[in-house]
């Protein structure tokens, strides 16, 4: 009998030890679950700035090897919000109640396959043809003799095959071939939903009061691993030619630095494609709720309530009692959508951020090309310092910016301020970009006159002069070649060049009648391939511009966690995801579709040269009249930047109205009116493992 005991006792020893344990297992399962959700959800932000950077960097190139114009470029970037917009308030509204994590990894693969949808075209279509005077058929020797004046009636050199003309029209389909890279861009904005509103919202719900933006700061930092990798990658594949591995690249006529240069657009969406897929498969081991924060935050309200009710010594004020009940179906929803645009603070800092973020879309889509038009650097190269020096930059400054919002506990007042100081100084860097002038390029027919004297009106469609007038040149074609005297000339014909030696990029013309014509006081009169380079000073230009724009995005990116606190800290608590997914939606239609558009449609006005496709139809622009383009481009970047000053003026004053100067301003528009220490009270009540999930 006394074994019996002593056995029936120590089963109860045991059972009760494993009872002390048990909450101490759960605590552990659920801190490797939340790190577990913040690795997976730092690969998948990675992943999508990637892809973001990615469509951003190859956008010239997409654009170059589809003969589109720069707003239908526009359109094919902007495809990736209509995806965004056509399931983001659903999924920030509906997701919040489901399965948080597992939507995220079903986001994840569909982002994936989009990408590879994206990067199809390429399979399919036929080797790239740029536009070129010359046999590009590889010859046993390794010069070529290549007469590009022919004065002959009859001659064909310098016209295109009427052959390939004819085929090409006639093998084009109803819909243009860029479609299905719209489709998979679309595609891979639908998988992307989840990630930003369902992550914040998740960690929100799991991390200790206050805390939020630390955590967000750190996802911002991390994620910049995606754009760092994204510009590399997009250097690497702007300098690798589109059919790298089926064909002679010693045959090829062209540069980098080329207009007609397109690069392996395609190898950084199938890179991209298989990332995104292995970010999603850890959110499924992932539960759907870690049951400790939450509910320690709630159970504190509760406490502070009850207990004011009974002492008086602070008040509640609840606006509405349907408020704190979460609708689950449709009506609910678009009542929660009358809450939240109902709520001032919240709309106009709404108002701010899209002019904000047009303005950055913008910049962003359209400045490598302003580099390459503007200073002669090739595309590569820009993305190449984006990726070695701006990118680093901006994620210092992005951790930065969280570590000093939570570092001196910065309230919804200390938020905007800081935001308001940023951008501030991100503007006035912006306007300072405007000094770094280089002028026009000299472009014979173009911008200056085949004498080389500058022309105030710009000689367009006055491709040829007595110097080239009995050349049987083709005025549409583009095969750009620099002459002795510094003057690029559309072609070696309307150059006048009467013979040549070299073959592929060493191809060198001699005897060009326009470069005599023009005064040019040297006995060799030649032309090179290709358009002739900035001037050293022009370079230096380049270099300062870059350090003042990175300075700017250093700033830029120092608010950036402000602007994600500031989305949804102004609206009650269970409406803070809707508030993230209307902020985003807003963002994605009117930033991220329409402005590259319009901004698209405003620097085609500046174009001088279009190229001609095929069927004789409207192609890619091949070279800008770039201080047109300077001044459409800043224009339009300062348009948008100066009305948000005003903006968070009129946002910093109603919010200091509403939540006032001795207030942290930490509390929510609606719900509870009451002060921060004390609802932190009752939370020294509570059990001291409560620290444990933080």
């Amino acid at each position: 009998m006394a074994a019996k005991r002593d056995l029936s006792d120590s089963r109860k020893d045991s059972s009760h030890s494993t009872d002390v344990q048990s909450p101490v297992k759960k605590k552990t399962k659920c801190i490797n679950a939340f790190k577990m959700f913040m690795i997976a959800l730092a690969f998948s932000y990675i992943c999508k700035a990637l892809g973001a950077v990615i469509m951003k960097s190859s956008i010239i190139q997409i654009e170059r090897r589809f003969g589109t114009t720069s707003s239908e470029a526009g359109l094919i970037d902007g495809s990736f919000e209509i995806g965004n917009l056509m399931v983001i308030t659903l999924v920030s509204h509906f997701g919040a109640k489901s399965h948080i994590p597992r939507i995220i990894g079903i986001g994840c693969f569909i982002m994936g396959i989009g990408s590879i949808l994206t990067a199809s075209p390429h399979f399919f279509m036929g080797y790239y043809r740029y536009d070129s005077t010359l046999n590009t058929k590889p010859l046993n020797n390794s010069t070529v003799t290549y007469t590009p004046c022919s004065t002959g009636l009859n001659s064909t050199a310098n016209k295109r095959s009427s052959v390939l003309l004819e085929s090409g029209c006639k093998n084009e389909s109803g819909l243009p071939t860029w479609i299905y890279v719209l489709m998979g861009n679309m595609l891979r904005g639908i998988g992307e939903t989840p990630v930003t509103p369902l992550g914040i919202t998740f960690i929100d719900n799991f991390v200790k009061e206050g805390h939020t933006s630390f955590y967000i700061g750190i996802l911002n930092s991390l994620a910049m691993i995606g754009p760092v990798a994204g510009f590399l990658l997009g250097s690497l594949c702007a300098k690798l030619y589109v059919d790298i591995g089926y064909v002679d690249l010693s045959t090829l006529t062209i540069k980098p630095t080329d207009s007609r240069w397109v690069g392996a657009w395609w190898l950084g969406f199938l890179i991209m494609g298989i990332l995104s897929i292995a970010a999603g498969i850890p959110f499924f081991f992932i539960p759907k709720s870690l049951k400790k924060p939450t509910q320690e935050r709630k159970i504190s309200s509760s406490l502070v309530i009850s207990s004011t009710n009974e002492s008086g010594s602070q008040r509640t004020n609840i606006k509405n009692p349907e408020q704190i009940k979460k609708p689950k179906d449709l009506s609910g929803y678009f009542h929660s959508l009358k809450r939240i645009l109902s709520n001032w603070m919240y709309l106009i800092y709404l108002i701010s951020s899209v002019f904000t973020f047009s303005s950055f879309i913008g910049y962003i889509t359209y400045m490598p090309k302003y580099l390459e038009q503007h200073f002669g650097q090739s595309v590569s190269k820009v993305n190449f310092l984006l990726g070695v020096i701006g990118m680093p930059v901006i994620s210092i400054s992005v951790f930065l910016g969280g570590f000093i919002s939570k570092k001196f506990k910065l309230t919804n007042l200390g938020n905007i301020k800081l935001l308001f100081f940023c951008h501030i100084c991100s503007f006035t860097l912006h306007a300072l970009l405007l000094s770094f002038n280089c002028g026009r390029s000299s472009v014979a027919g173009l911008t200056v006159t085949y004498d080389g004297n500058d022309s105030r009106t710009h000689p367009q469609n006055i491709s040829f002069s007595f110097c080239n007038s009995d050349c049987n040149c083709d005025a549409n074609l583009w095969d750009p070649v620099c002459g002795d005297n510094g003057v690029t000339y559309l072609s070696p014909c309307l150059a006048g060049c009467k013979s040549s030696v070299g073959h592929g990029e060493k191809l060198v013309f001699h005897n060009c009648s326009c470069i005599e014509a023009s005064n040019f006081q040297s006995r060799n009169i030649s032309a090179h391939l290709g358009q002739c380079s900035r001037t050293d000073d022009c370079s230096r230009k380049f270099i300062y511009f870059m350090a003042v724009q990175t300075l700017s995005s250093f700033f830029a990116g120092l608010g950036s966690s402000s602007k994600v606190i500031l989305a949804f800290k102004n609206v009650e608590p269970e409406l803070k995801s809707l508030a993230m997914g209307l902020h985003l939606l807003a963002l994605r239609t009117i930033g991220g579709i329409l402005a590259p558009i319009y901004f698209g449609a405003a620097i085609d006005t500046s174009c001088l040269k279009w190229s001609i496709n095929t069927c004789g139809d409207k192609g890619a622009c091949r070279i800008y009249d770039s201080l047109s383009y300077r001044k459409i481009f800043f224009s339009l970047i300062l348009g948008l930047g100066l009305p948000v000053i005003f903006l968070y003026i009129i946002l910093f004053m109603i919010m200091k109205k509403k939540y006032g100067e001795n207030n942290t301003g930490s509390s929510n528009s609606g719900g509870i009116d009451m002060g921060e220490s004390y609802i932190k009270e009752p939370l020294k009540r509570l059990p001291e493992d409560k620290e444990a999930y933080i």
